[in-house]
């Protein structure tokens, strides 16, 4: 599955982690909903995310996914 890393969407101050309810700084489309995440139960699922998720926002690359350059 691709994973887009990026895409048009604004996180606001309503948008809380699903798991934890800080602030959601990833979201993570599956084929039957969006969860939201803050940094840092985004990392701890991390592996999961990647290969299950359909798309992932990750705009301050908590996730790693965009490259250095």
């Amino acid at each position: 599955m691709g994973l887009t890393k990026t895409q048009e969407r604004v996180f606001t101050s309503d948008d809380r982690c699903d798991a934890c309810s800080a602030a959601a700084q990833v979201s993570a489309t599956f084929i039957n909903g969006e969860l939201l995440f803050c940094g840092h139960h985004a990392r701890k699922s991390v592996v999961t995310l990647k290969t299950k998720a359909l798309n992932l926002y990750d705009p301050e690359n908590q996730l790693g996914l965009l490259s250095n350059h």
